[in-house]
This record gives C-alpha cells, sequence and structure tokens, in this order.
C-alpha cells in the first residue's frame, strides 16, 4: 500500500510539473524545443491519414450495413466471436430471407397456381441475390474493412505511443535546459559578488574576531570566508551536473524523434496498401452489381416464359422491363407499348458500350462460372478464354461462344472483352 502511496505521489507531481509547463509554453514563458519541419509534416500526414480512415471505415460500414441496430449487432457479435477464437458464422441477408419467405408462401398458396409459380420463381432469384450480397459482404469485409480496422487498431496505436514518449522527451528536455540556465544565471552572480571583507568595515571584521575568540570558533557554522567560496563551488557542480542532464536528455530526445520518423515514414506504405484494398473493393463491388444485373435479366427472362406458358401477354406497362426502365433509350410515342420480344427491346447504354467494338470474331476471358440453363447455351467456368461472336438478330445481352466444338450462347456480363 505504501508503494501505492509513493507512485499516486510521483504521478501527481510529474502531471503538475508538466501541466505548468504547458501552461507556460502557451503563455511564451518558457523555451520550448521545436522539431524539425520534416517531422512536424510526417506529424500532419499522418493525423491526416488516421482522420480520414477513420470516416471511410465508418461510412463503408454504414454502406455494407444500413440499419444502425444491425450494424451495432454485427459489431458485438463479430467482437464476441473473435474474443472466443471462433469462426463468426455467415448472416442471413434480407434478400435470401424474402427469397425464403416467397417459397414458403408459395407452398401455401400452391405451386400450380400463376401465383404460386411466379413466387417460386421470384423467391429462388431473391435468393440468389442475396447469395450474391453475402459474398460481396464477406469480400469486402476481409479485402477492405479488416486492413482500415487493423491500421487504426494496430499500427497507429504504435504510433501514438512513440508520439507520447517523444512529448515528454521533448518535456525533459526544455527541463534540462531551464535548469541549466538558472544555474548559469546563480553562478555569474556568484561569481560576480564581492569577497566577505569587502563588504565589512574594518571596525566589524575586528569586534568580530574579538567575539570569536571570547566564544570560540566552535559556535560559528562556517568561516565567513570560506562560505563564499563553498557556494561558488557548488554552484559550479551544479552548472556541471546540469549540462550532464542535458547531454543525456539530447541525447534521448534525438533517439526517440528517429523512432517516430522511421513510424511515421511508414504511412506511405500504409497508403499503397490502402490503394490495392480500395482496388480490391471495387472490383468485389463490379462483380456483385454485374452479378445482379444478370440475375434480373434472367428473372425478367423467366417471367416472360412463364407468361407465355399460360397465354397472357406480358406488355410494357404490365411488366416494363427493369433494365429498359433504369435506361430509358427514348421517349415512346403516345398509346404505344414496348413489344414483348426480347430481342426487339431497346439497347441500354452500357449494352451498346459493350457490343459496339465487336466487329466479327474475337476472344473474351470468362469472369464467373455460368451454368447453361438449356441446350442452346454454353456453360462457363471462370478465368478460361473462348471465342465470341455476334449474330444478326441476338439479344444484345447475349453473345455466340465458342470453346473447341462446343457451342452456345453466353451471357456478355460474364465476359471480359479482349482486344
Amino acid at each position: 500500500m505504501d508503494f501505492n502511496v509513493k507512485k499516486l505521489a510521483s504521478g501527481a507531481g510529474v502531471f503538475f510539473t508538466r501541466a505548468v509547463q504547458f501552461t507556460e509554453e502557451k503563455l511564451g514563458q518558457a523555451e520550448k524545443t521545436e522539431l524539425d519541419p520534416h517531422l512536424e509534416n510526417l506529424i500532419a500526414r499522418a493525423d491526416c491519414t488516421k482522420n480520414w480512415t477513420e470516416k471511410i471505415l465508418r461510412q463503408t460500414e454504414v454502406l455494407l450495413q444500413p440499419n444502425p441496430i444491425d450494424h451495432t449487432g454485427a459489431r458485438i457479435e463479430e467482437f464476441i466471436y473473435d474474443k472466443l477464437e471462433k469462426k463468426l458464422p455467415s448472416r442471413t441477408t434480407n434478400a435470401e430471407l424474402l427469397g425464403q419467405y416467397m417459397l414458403d408462401a408459395s407452398n401455401e398458396f400452391g405451386q400450380g397456381t400463376p401465383y404460386g409459380s411466379t413466387l417460386v420463381i421470384v423467391g429462388e432469384y431473391q435468393k440468389r441475390l442475396g447469395s450474391a450480397e453475402r459474398e460481396f459482404l464477406q469480400t469486402s469485409a476481409a479485402t477492405f474493412l479488416t486492413p482500415l480496422r487493423n491500421f487504426l487498431e494496430g499500427d497507429w496505436r504504435t504510433i501514438s505511443k512513440e508520439r507520447r514518449l517523444l512529448e515528454n522527451r521533448r518535456l525533459d528536455l526544455d527541463i534540462c535546459k531551464t535548469r541549466l540556465k538558472k544555474a548559469k544565471q546563480a553562478e555569474a552572480k556568484a561569481a560576480a559578488a564581492p569577497d566577505f571583507q569587502e563588504t565589512r568595515p574594518r571596525n566589524y571584521v575586528l569586534s568580530a574576531s574579538a567575539s570569536a575568540l571570547q566564544s570560540g570558533w566552535e559556535s560559528w557554522d562556517v568561516e565567513p570566508e570560506i562560505g563564499l567560496t563553498e557556494q561558488r563551488k557548488l554552484l559550479s557542480e551544479e552548472v556541471d551536473k546540469a549540462e550532464h542532464e542535458l547531454r543525456v536528455a539530447q541525447t534521448e530526445f534525438d533517439r526517440q524523434a528517429e523512432v517516430t520518423r522511421l513510424l511515421l515514414e511508414g504511412i506511405s506504405s500504409t497508403h499503397l496498401n490502402h490503394q490495392r484494398c480500395l482496388q480490391d473493393f471495387a472490383e468485389a463491388q463490379a462483380t456483385y452489381y454485374a452479378q445482379c444485373h444478370h440475375y434480373m435479366h434472367e428473372l425478367q427472362r423467366e417471367l416472360n416464359k412463364c407468361a407465355n406458358a399460360v397465354g397472357t401477354s406480358y406488355q410494357s406497362a404490365a411488366c416494363p422491363d427493369p433494365v429498359s426502365a433504369a435506361f430509358p433509350s427514348g421517349p415512346l410515342s403516345p398509346g404505344t407499348t414496348a413489344p414483348a420480344s426480347s430481342s426487339n427491346k431497346p439497347k441500354t447504354p452500357a449494352m451498346e458500350q459493350t457490343q459496339l467494338p465487336i466487329t466479327g470474331t474475337r476472344k473474351a476471358k470468362v469472369l464467373y462460372d455460368y451454368d447453361a440453363h438449356d441446350s442452346t447455351e454454353l456453360s462457363l467456368l471462370a478465368d478460361e478464354l473462348i471465342t465470341v461472336y455476334t449474330v444478326p438478330g441476338m439479344d444484345p445481352d447475349w453473345l455466340f461462344g465458342e470453346r473447341g466444338n462446343e457451342k452456345g450462347k453466353v451471357p456478355v456480363t460474364y465476359l471480359e472483352l479482349l482486344s
């Protein structure tokens, strides 16, 4: 208990000394050692990196999990599983949950009814969309959120710790400079002071000598002439001690400044790492949106097949093409509707941009796996190269692909056309 009290008293003394020192620096009454401009620039750059990394991380989390309650629960769940050193289970997305509700509803209404069969089709594609969303969230968390969070919780804490040590070393150095300055001033003042006998009249010296003879020299603590000499000697020793402490403090300050500088220069590597993570995040977004785009096209085609099977005419006013609605090619004349045939629907700007460069046969790289739905289509494997070309009258969302002796239609969104 006694040790803790002493430690607490020592800490309180240091805190009070630091508070006084900071106050005097603010008022311009104390000397302050300035850092070199290069180190100051590195510190400002590091602070800027930390602030913007925090903002980007928070907003990305909001983007991936818009509901604040769900976001808080997800963070708590992630924290608990991390402390237990267990793998975090995958969460069911809202789209997957919606798809499951639709499938359950189709069982209640009967899958043989028009409404029930439509629920089955839409529900299945909602589950596919949810699965793509879950994969996107997992990829984004692993390739983008985790590196940013590791920087804030790891590298930045180390940098902050070393910066606090540097600030303490600077304050210690300033204290040593002030102590040396005061010691030299006291030494100079003592050196300028006249001797004892010169400041006393002769009759005072004689009377003092007589009194000393009567009472004995034992009653004197220090002889007057020796007292000033000893004082000068003590002041000289104090100056030497202050100079030694200043050299030690300067060495420790320089060493800590070098350590801090090396850590701060590592921010450039952090920027490069975050740049790669940002590219991975953009690629994951592109993959996710391409999958969603393809699934919605397939959903629209399945709904058209279902409508044709029951003899219902799907017109644009009754069931518009979501892609055509999102990218209109031009206003329709009053009283006219878009044709039901997918071959006559207007091209979207994205599809026109994809189709324009195609002239004759070209090579294409497959981006994702694709399973053919019928004999007219060609199954694809990610990263393989195939030959593609257009056929007059073909749906602009599709190309005709060849791989050896196999031929069939392939979706454009699953391909990267090579020059």
